[in-house]
């Protein structure tokens, strides 16, 4: 399998010092799996699981062995929330916005999130510790407002039990508090 020298993943990959790491991923996931159509999402839920997204000369190579187009790959890492093109932070977390969680105050949380960690939604922390996501729905609406933390629901959440949480997990990481 050839690798395009001229897509910039490329080449950071090749100066990385993980280099035969990654190739052995891949090697051992092209070995699992048959050239066919129907492994893709499979594979691709791997692919998403070992980097935390789904880098674009990965695409390129996973075209390369099941022989299909790189543009129907991208539609389908585009089209399901679970990957994604970007790398993820270590803690992921989504808060909310549906509407029995938006009209308990999650947009609240969701605004104290964006202060305390000066990202955006759809957008990872430069030290690569936390990416903040929006959802529609968690399926918790019960506990309305909702956040989870990789996963984990924090249900009847206030600005308050976000900031314990984010203290939590940065005195875990050894940071310091950054309490706006």
């Amino acid at each position: 399998m050839e690798k395009s020298n001229n897509n910039k993943n490329t080449n950071e990959l090749k100066n990385c010092n993980v280099c035969e790491q990654e190739d052995l991923f891949l090697k051992d996931l092209f070995e699992t799996y048959r050239p066919e159509k129907d492994n893709l999402i499979q594979m691709l839920n791997e692919i998403q699981e070992h980097y935390g997204y789904v880098p674009m000369y990965v695409q390129e190579e996973l075209s390369e062995f099941l022989k299909i187009p790189m543009a129907e790959i991208y539609g389908v890492v585009t089209f399901y929330s679970r990957f994604s093109l970007e790398p993820q932070g270590k803690y992921k977390i989504s808060v909310c916005l549906g509407t029995a969680c938006f009209v308990k105050g999650s947009q609240k949380i969701m605004d104290r999130l964006t202060e305390r960690l000066k990202i955006e939604p759809g957008q990872t922390t430069e030290d690569g510790l936390f990416t903040i996501e929006q959802t529609r729905c968690v399926g918790a609406c019960g506990l309305a407002p909702v956040f989870t933390v990789n996963g984990e629901v924090y249900g009847k959440a206030t600005v308050q039990k976000l900031d314990q949480v984010l203290d939590e997990i940065m005195e875990q990481e050894g940071q310091s508090k950054n309490v706006s």
